[in-house]
């Protein structure tokens, strides 16, 4: 109804002379924010739009890819999807193409990681995946933006160095580990049948980040068979002020 009254009033106005395509933008305003529109003595009329209150966006969270060719589109899309669906609607989770994600650059996804979480409010999420994770790991450890986060949740992530990973581009996680002893919770979980980052890694972490919370999922591979509902529940606990043990098996 209210539609039809903008529309007659549009073309009496046409009829008195009324730029045309000044009434077409107001009749798209009109339909775009009906509750705006008033007609007061045969005139139409939209007010402006109100002042921007508190922002009350739903919580967002980072997922960092891992490494390989075509992982954004063909594997860790799925553990995207698993954790979106997990914490339903109250959360949107940004999921951007790493550069050369077949050929991963620690400088280079470093720098991407950084222009993301500069789009992020406070109170944000990191979840990586991998080699993304050991490379946001590294970067968060120098990362002044890491006291605004509320939680870093590592997939499936090397340990770098002794008894791990070699890598020329990256910090060894126990230096990484002295520069993250205070700060968001760390959440690490790592699959029972995981091939290429055995659980053994994530006993390394054990002793590395004493304060991080390790869960061991049984039977899992190193795409967590595409299953990340642990990850969402621990996620919605955080937000609800809960702490969980340190360490758990699944």
């Amino acid at each position: 109804m209210r539609a039809r009254q903008v529309w007659r009033e549009a073309r009496a106005e046409l009829e008195l002379g009324h730029d045309e395509g000044e009434l077409a933008a107001v009749w798209r305003e009109s339909v775009q924010y009906p509750e705006r529109t008033s007609f007061r003595g045969g005139m139409m009329s939209i007010s402006k739009a109100p002042a921007a209150g508190p922002a009350t966006s739903s919580r967002q969270v980072l997922f960092v890819q891992g490494g390989g060719k075509n992982v954004h589109d063909g594997w860790d899309n799925r553990l995207v999807a698993s954790l979106q669906r997990g914490l339903g609607t109250g959360y949107t989770v940004r999921y951007p193409r790493m550069p050369n994600e077949g050929n991963p650059a620690a400088r280079a996804w470093q720098a991407a990681i950084a222009a993301e979480l500069q789009t992020l409010g406070d109170g944000a999420i990191v979840v990586a995946h991998s080699v993304g994770a050991a490379i946001a790991l590294d970067h968060l450890a120098q990362a002044a933006s890491t006291r605004n986060l509320s939680g870093i949740f590592l997939l499936a992530v090397p340990f770098i160095g002794d008894g791990g990973w070699p890598s020329d581009d990256l910090r060894p996680t126990k230096e990484v580990a002295s520069r993250l002893v205070q700060g968001p919770p760390l959440h690490l979980y790592f699959g029972g049948h995981d091939q290429t980052v055995p659980i053994g890694h994530g006993r390394l972490f054990e002793a590395a980040f004493p304060r991080a919370r390790i869960t061991f999922l049984d039977g899992r591979d190193h795409q967590l068979n595409d299953d990340l509902s642990e990850v969402a529940r621990d996620i919605e606990q955080l937000a609800g002020g809960k702490q969980p043990a340190p360490e758990r098996h699944v």
